[in-house]
């Protein structure tokens, strides 16, 4: 039980005692004290002083007299601040518990919880590479797939690729026009690359085309309907829709070289996948829970034929489920896919990772699988983020203006390599020690960086600053790690002996590093119930800035005693297993040298 847990229930246990009123843990609220007075852990009496009918004084004298006494090896001491009680945690309490949690290297991770939740993340289009941002895409579902899964919930990864429409076509078409049977191999272009650039020869061609035009005195809108290479792409996606043989071996060649490249990139940065559905075997689904949803009356027919359900009264419009032609929108198979996987997986909840342009789609979603009673419907739950964007400002696909994943992961690691060959600390290494060196913190720079904002926030992301070894940065903190490690080694052992007795009195950094240390399963569990890694992101730079503080005001190796030796060792033992698990929830390894 954490130390904030054992303060809510000891006060529960002595107001009842006192006062002889029953009040629930989730009635006590604790923080942790402010810097500027004495105290570990701050009760606020303020919430029951009314109900208890005290002075905040004599509540707080009465109260923490009570606790002292009754729970002497947790309380040594108290002090009240204006209706707040400040409680001082013995410090035989923290030396207990460093002993049997420094050499746990599991702390923080809980067993399971019976329960099962599926993210769904990454979701790329096949008519382009992965780009900046896949990446925080990417790196938001994987990372709150393994908070949850620390927190004790089974996992279920998966991706939706959209794989079939017109924009896939647009790239096909562009093929057949310009490539002159070249193929990644030929050229030695990654596939999704090879790919993503007759996507943007088709928006060119579509361009000069519209302009050629328009030359001609025709409207603007005229123009772009009428472009030839426009109505080609369009008379494909009929063509694909229709079965035509030569049109679905094309797609299915061209869409391969796209899967070959993205499986090169999700295994380059770590991104991985238990079940993956495709588009082109989805997007029929949902048709028959149109007809249920119409004999239920949830949904409601046009006279001419389409079938709409009306969310007015939710604060929301109407909504189009099935086309007057009777095929589906995007809706109406995301409605079918979610009873789909329900029926496959049968998860507590269902976790969609998809940028906040999506935010009425996904509410539109939620109500609908809510109206139809599927199971689980209200589990639905759409992780928005915020999209991320360079200092030159916002990209566009068409124009060819997005910054590949792949280009921008090459990046990382020169900018690694030139900073790491700066601090000059790694004369030692092989040449393959290096290369694994820069990877790890070219791609933990990446990461961290993407991760420690808030996902619901719009973010800049500048490489340089990314990678500032002195900075809120992976880097910074894989350097502690390493640090660490290294102290480790030149004290002669990993395995750091026990102390006899718990009677060390804490010096004020040592006590503040092993109080930091004891809210790691708290933070995760934060995390977790709140969809968001840069929880874990802030919590682990933290720790790494506090055990520096720590580090520059005590000695390790000429500690006063052995046993304070010993002490500072546990400490430095324990703070590096915290950071690699913490980090590791992030996708992030953490170097045992650097």
């Amino acid at each position: 039980m954490s130390v904030v847990a054992q303060i809510k229930a000891s006060a529960v246990k002595a107001i009842a005692s006192l006062y002889n009123v029953e009040l629930q843990e989730k009635d006590i609220l604790v923080n942790a004290t402010k810097p500027e007075f004495k105290g570990d852990y701050t009760i606020v009496l303020f919430a029951f002083v009314k109900q208890l009918k005290k002075s905040p004084d004599a509540l707080g004298n009465e109260l923490g007299n009570k606790l002292i006494s009754e729970n002497s090896e947790l309380f040594s001491s108290f002090n009240i601040i204006k209706g707040f009680l400040n409680l001082s945690i013995t410090d035989s309490y923290w030396n207990h518990f460093l002993q049997l949690q420094y050499h746990n290297e599991h702390f923080g991770i809980q067993p399971s919880n019976g329960k099962k939740v599926m993210v769904e993340y990454s979701s790329p289009n096949t008519n382009k590479p992965l780009h900046l941002g896949h990446l925080r895409n990417n790196f938001l579902g994987w990372s709150i797939a393994e908070i949850l899964k620390a927190s004790g919930y089974e996992i279920v990864k998966t991706c939706i690729v959209n794989d079939r429409g017109i924009h896939i076509c647009k790239s096909m078409i562009a093929w057949q026009l310009f490539a002159n049977d070249a193929t990644p191999e030929s050229t030695g272009i990654k596939g999704d690359h090879f790919v993503g650039d007759y996507y943007v020869k088709f928006n060119d061609e579509y361009k000069k085309q519209v302009e050629a035009l328009k030359a001609t005195g025709v409207s603007q809108d005229e123009a772009e309907r009428e472009a030839p290479i426009m109505k080609a792409a369009q008379q494909m996606l009929v063509d694909w829709e229709a079965g035509n043989a030569e049109v679905i071996e094309l797609w299915k060649i061209m869409n391969g070289w796209v899967y070959n490249g993205f499986n090169t990139t999700y295994q380059r940065i770590g991104s991985n996948f238990d079940k993956t559905y495709y588009e082109s075997n989805t997007y029929l689904l949902g048709k028959d829970l149109v007809e249920s949803g119409l004999q239920k009356g949830v949904f409601f027919q046009q006279e001419d034929g389409s079938v709409w359900i009306d969310l007015t009264a939710d604060g929301l419009d109407q909504k189009i489920v099935r086309r007057k032609d009777g095929t589906s929108v995007y809706i109406t198979q995301d409605i079918g896919l979610a009873e789909q996987k329900q029926k496959e997986f049968g998860c507590d909840q269902s976790i969609y990772v998809v940028g906040d342009e999506q935010n009425y789609h996904f509410k539109v979603l939620k109500l609908i699988c809510q109206k139809l009673e599927l199971p689980s419907a209200d589990q639905i739950y759409h992780l928005s983020y915020g999209m991320v964007e360079l200092p030159t400002g916002k990209m566009k696909s068409r124009e060819g203006t997005v910054v590949d994943a792949d280009d921008l992961v090459d990046e990382m690691v020169n900018i690694a390599q030139q900073k790491t060959i700066e601090l000059g600390k790694v004369k030692d290494f092989t040449e393959e020690e290096l290369q694994q060196l820069y990877d790890t913190i070219g791609l933990g720079a990446l990461k961290f960086f993407l991760l420690r904002v808030d996902p619901k926030k719009k973010m800049i992301f500048n490489p340089e600053e990314s990678i500032d070894f002195h900075g809120f940065t992976g880097p910074f903190i894989q350097y502690t790690y390493a640090r660490i490690k290294s102290i480790l080694r030149k004290s002669g052992t990993d395995a750091v002996s026990a102390i006899d007795g718990y009677s060390s009195s804490l010096l004020p950094l040592e006590k503040e590093l092993v109080i930091l240390l004891e809210t790691f399963p708290s933070i995760i569990e934060e995390a977790a119930t709140e969809h968001d890694p840069s929880k874990v992101s802030i919590y682990v730079f933290n720790l790494a800035k506090t055990f520096n503080s720590f580090y520059a005001e005590h000695s390790i190796a000429n500690a006063e005693t052995e046993s304070k030796k010993t002490l500072r060792l546990q400490i430095a033992r324990f703070t590096a297993q915290v950071i690699k698990t913490g980090m590791s929830l992030l996708g992030i390894h953490v170097p045992e040298r650097m």
